[in-house]
């Protein structure tokens, strides 16, 4: 059985470890900020991240046995709709994810 000193020894490496690596990518961003590619990365991911998880998500909708994808398309409409009116992330997150588990109980 390890000693109490082992153990808080253990726990200040593990403390110590786990903010380097967090603080890391900050660092690391520090000496690339003015750099173009990471000017347009910044601009360019979150559409792209977004767009893969949609496709990803709706790629697994049996559109060939009831609903036939219908609470999927209006979830996603609901989400892109409430987005596009409110320009707010948790609303239309909450929103579209309201409408279609409420399709999913109904149909």
């Amino acid at each position: 059985m390890p000693s109490a000193g082992q153990i808080l020894l253990t726990l200040l490496v593990i403390s110590a470890v786990t903010y380097a690596l967090r603080l890391a990518p900050f660092v690391a961003l520090r000496r690339v900020r003015d750099s173009a590619v990471v000017d347009h990365l910044a601009r360019t991911m979150p559409l792209g991240v977004m767009a893969i998880l949609v496709v990803y998500t709706l790629s697994s909708v049996d559109l060939t046995s009831a609903p036939h994808g219908l609470p999927e398309l209006v979830g996603v409409g609901v989400t892109a709709a409430l987005h596009l009116w409110r320009r707010n992330a948790m609303l239309s997150i909450l929103g579209g994810t309201g409408a279609y588990m409420a399709l999913l109980a109904v149909l």
